[in-house]
């Protein structure tokens, strides 16, 4: 994402303030820059018809036409995809968002040779200066700076295809319907494939308020589309808030993705300095561009949209998983890539950013000349630096059945699924529990009598255009070991307000030997808050735990062996670390993010470091990065699961380091602990599990 705040042009339209608040009048100005035509708002039309049709004794017209609502009720059947079949479609704001904030996973995925489908909804014009380091300003080009920096997409993409920079891709005009064509740019090499489609609506800058942030809250507005500089869509065509979600819904039923990325549609909270957060593009009081928050609201939108309208005309519901990437949220927090790591990311900027003395064949430019170089590595705010994903953990839950098999649960297609292994560690066909629509994280606990409670993030509302925006953890609840569930139960959540419950964190929880489940996630204001289950059933009301901690997202909770709860979150300077809900006295290390526990002991990476530290300070043998799982065997001591530098999935048990070689590329991964020994279950890109036995 190039930051900055340039000259900027003003169009007639009413100005959006950031995306979690609501918008505010301006009044018109004039100036050049893409048209904005500004409708009368639906509620004076509506007032209007009314009076009228009081006056005249006649009906009221109907509303506008909504989008289908999600279903929740369970027993959907889904589609029977194609094993092996995946596909990945990342949708983001700006070229380069996909490059800074959703890698190493997506090139991972690529590297296993999973097809990728990349969209992006705005030119990426900001101000049209194509700064080069060192020289003096150029004219402003919007049409020019576009070309370029999709040229640098393709030098990128190119690159990671293993082909040389300036390969020639096929590019046409992609009917997208209602009038609108994107420009797609398609690149095939060694059974591998890589597509890039721009919408190319305009990009919000802290002086243009006509963009996207202003698209997804105003039900009045319509933005045309830029054309860049040589694009084959000649007449890209014009966007209102339901046109664009239909744009996106075509392009997800058009290729069928089995994986998909998005920006983060909830920023975080992250209060300061309001002038400085202009000058870096942030909302005020939220750590993210104003077109990361409205395009990833615009990508939900469209997988709410998408799903409903499949079960709405009888066919399955899609199988495909989504994740979510914070955005600027990386620079507030310790960088948690290993330089090993961080090399590879930074690398895949390098052609992006490409160099004015580059002659790629593109007369309009060779890149984002401010960010080639050494630039991604040496730009103060670090973006490159870390990958966070919006709702860490609870990808995947395993638990057993009480015939010894296993049972794993997770979000496939926005709703909670239960699949059942079969013998030898092969999988049934997902089972539909409902839900829906789900943000891609569960938590979840086994009670004494061996029912499993799960713990879900819903998409409660997802309108804009002034409408509601709410988040709400729900519980789904086993009615016997093994068997069906219980119908879908709100549990609220711990901060009042809309706009508060969309800061709700991944949900985690245990049952604890004396009948209580505690509930924990992190709240609006960056701590944590418990609700607890009573044995008879009965929950307690939400409360923050004490102290002042600010955390991140991704908690971690065990027991120990007396049966109390520890619960570890990574704060700025240390680990906070709560004991059956009370603050712990002394001091913990700094982790960079995503801290594991088994057996009450805290495992944890040291900002930017690969190495994995054990309770008692020693190394823990398992250098990588990302996400780690920790469990207690009474053979193997504890057993950890993570990922390499290389990406692949690792198990240390028993003093011995396993690695997991070949297979399907895994998104997601569980680990457990049994009489049998240790099993790791896999998401593989094509939605289908598998199991490894170390």
């Amino acid at each position: 994402m190039r930051d900055g705040a340039g000259p900027a042009r003003r169009v007639r339209a009413r100005r959006a303030t950031p995306l979690p608040r609501r918008p505010s009048s301006r009044g018109p100005t004039p100036g050049e820059g893409p048209t904005a035509v500004h409708r009368p708002s639906r509620r004076t039309l509506l007032a209007t018809a009314v009076s009228t049709a009081l006056a005249a004794g006649c009906s009221v017209p109907a509303p506008r036409r909504t989008s289908p609502a999600a279903d929740p009720a369970p027993g959907r059947p889904f589609a029977g995809g194609e094993p092996g079949r995946a596909l990945l479609l990342q949708l983001v704001a700006h070229p380069d968002d996909d490059l800074y904030f959703m890698n190493p996973d997506a090139q991972r995925l690529l590297d296993g040779g999973v097809p990728v489908v990349s969209v992006y909804v705005t030119a990426g014009e900001h101000t049209g200066v194509n700064r080069i380091k060192g020289m003096p300003e150029t004219a402003p080009d919007r049409a020019a700076y576009s070309s370029a920096r999709r040229q640098g997409l393709r030098q990128s993409y190119a690159r990671a295809l293993g082909l040389p920079l300036f390969t020639p891709w096929r590019r046409e005009a992609l009917a997208l319907g209602g009038g609108r064509t994107a420009e797609r740019a398609v690149l095939a090499h060694g059974g591998r494939r890589v597509e890039l489609v721009f919408l190319d609506l305009p990009m919000h800058t802290p002086r243009r308020y006509t963009a996207l942030p202003a698209l997804w809250e105003d039900r009045a507005l319509e933005l045309a589309a830029h054309r860049s500089a040589g694009s084959p869509a000649v007449r890209p065509g014009a966007y209102d808030h339901d046109g664009l979600v239909a744009a996106l819904t075509g392009l997800l039923r058009r290729y069928r993705p089995t994986v998909v990325h998005t920006l983060d549609p909830d920023p975080d909270v992250q209060p300061g300095d309001d002038a400085a957060r202009r000058r870096d593009s942030e909302q005020p009081g939220f750590s993210d561009h104003g077109d990361h928050t409205a395009a990833a609201c615009f990508g939900w939108a469209a997988l709410v949209r998408w799903v409903a309208e499949e079960v709405r005309a009888g066919a399955p519901v899609p199988v495909f998983t989504a994740t979510a990437f914070r955005g600027y949220y990386n620079r507030h927090w310790p960088k948690n890539l290993p330089p090993g790591v961080l090399a590879g990311k930074a690398a895949r900027l390098v052609p992006y950013g490409g160099d004015p003395a580059w002659e790629c064949g593109n007369p309009s430019g060779c890149g984002d000349y401010g960010v080639g170089g050494d630039r991604p590595l040496t730009n103060r705010k670090g973006w490159v630096r870390s990958t966070h994903h919006r709702w860490p953990g609870g990808a995947l839950r395993l638990a057993a059945e009480p015939d010894g098999r296993l049972a794993a649960y997770g979000v496939l297609g926005l709703r909670a699924v239960r699949r059942r292994e079969t013998s030898h560690g092969t999988w049934g066909e997902p089972e539909d529990l409902g839900g829906g629509p789900l943000a891609p994280a569960l938590g979840s606990a086994v009670l004494a009598d061996g029912r499993v409670l799960l713990f879900g993030v819903r998409f409660a509302a997802l309108e804009g255009r002034g409408g509601p925006n709410r988040r709400e953890v729900v519980l789904l609840e086993q009615r016997s070991p093994g068997g069906p569930f219980l119908a879908w139960r709100g549990l609220g959540t711990p901060d009042r307000g809309a706009d508060r419950s969309r800061r709700l964190g991944a949900p985690v929880a245990v049952a604890a030997p004396d009948g209580r489940v505690r509930l924990y996630v992190r709240n609006a204001a960056r701590g944590v808050a418990e609700r607890v289950r009573e044995p008879d059933g009965g929950w307690g009301p939400w409360r923050a735990l004490p102290g002042d901690a600010v955390v991140q997202d991704g908690l971690a909770v065990s027991l120990d062996a007396a049966g109390r709860t520890h619960l570890y979150a990574a704060g700025r300077e240390s680990v906070r670390h709560w004991v059956d809900g009370r603050e712990a006295p002394g001091a913990l290390p700094l982790s960079a993010a995503g801290p594991a526990s088994a057996g009450g002991g805290l495992y944890h990476r040291a900002p930017a470091s690969a190495r994995l530290v054990g309770p008692d300070g020693a190394d823990a043998g398992l250098d990588g990065y990302g996400e780690v799982a920790a469990a207690r065997s009474a053979a193997l001591g504890t057993v950890l699961l993570g990922r390499d530098v290389a990406g692949r999935l690792c198990v240390r048990a028993g003093g011995r380091l396993r690695t997991r070689t070949g297979g399907p590329a895994a998104v997601a991964a569980a680990l457990h602990v049994d009489g049998r020994g240790v099993t790791v279950v896999g998401l593989g890109a094509d939605g289908r599990l598998w199991s490894w036995r170390p």
